[in-house]
């Protein structure tokens, strides 16, 4: 299982989420606020999110679940 940490962390705030996986790499979705965000994996060390633009996926390079997470942290 992938995105451990963000599973995690989910979890923790009680927001459900789906996850699946595909060659190695996790994907994570769910919905907060009306807005649905997700997370999916590079196969390489990366990772890509609308975390901080619901609108727009941006690249996460190393520790890139780390770097979401803070980034949820701040939605209160």
């Amino acid at each position: 299982m992938r995105l451990q940490k963000l599973q995690t962390y989910l979890n923790r705030k009680g927001w459900k989420y789906s996850y699946t996986e595909e060659d190695g790499c996790g994907s994570v979705d769910w919905e907060y606020r009306g807005l649905t965000y997700h997370v999916w994996e590079f196969p390489e060390d990366g990772a890509q999110s609308n975390v901080k633009n619901a609108g727009k996926m941006e690249d996460y390079a190393e520790d890139y679940e780390e770097q979401i997470i803070k980034i949820i942290e701040t939605w209160g």
